[in-house]
């Protein structure tokens, strides 16, 4: 079994061939929000919830704080491929600091060329991340007319 596993010097190999075979599909900018994604994880007691789940199975979460109808901070969570939490951080960017009516209009469009393109088959994901905003912002409009619905919701 020992001959089976990777060496440091050749999991290092492998992690370098399959980036550059990354970087023949997708842009810089993909890589860098997969590698290093921005504003993963849950906000407690969010002020906005949304979850969705993509045509491909993969499933996100954002959650989020709003101070005078400005979006303070969003986070997200995934489970899915590489290019839906690349659009997933991408997206938290592209949200926050913006109006609420700003923010829901970040479009899929908006996602993938904020990323510099995606592939055809994997347009889907910022599909994906686009809706999952709109429900989080959706959950905190209908929670701010109506907050007594809050403590009756979880």
């Amino acid at each position: 079994m020992d001959d089976e596993l990777l060496d440091d010097a050749s999991l290092e190999r492998l992690q370098k061939e399959m980036l550059e075979e990354a970087r023949k599909i997708y842009s810089e900018k993909v890589i860098d929000h997969w590698l290093n994604p921005r504003n993963v994880g849950r906000i407690e007691e969010p002020q906005g919830r949304g979850a969705a789940t993509g045509i491909c199975g993969d499933n996100m979460e954002m959650t989020l704080r709003i101070n005078n109808d400005r979006i303070l901070d969003i986070n997200f969570l995934t489970e899915g491929c590489g290019t839906t939490a690349a659009v997933g951080s991408m997206t938290t960017e592209l949200a926050k600091g913006k109006t609420v009516q700003e923010a829901l209009e970040i479009s899929p469009e908006d996602v993938i060329a904020a990323v510099e393109g995606l592939p055809p088959e994997h347009r889907h994901c910022a599909d994906l991340a686009s809706t999952t905003l709109k429900e989080a912002l959706k959950d905190y409009l209908a929670n701010k007319q109506e907050p007594w619905k809050r403590a009756y919701k979880r």
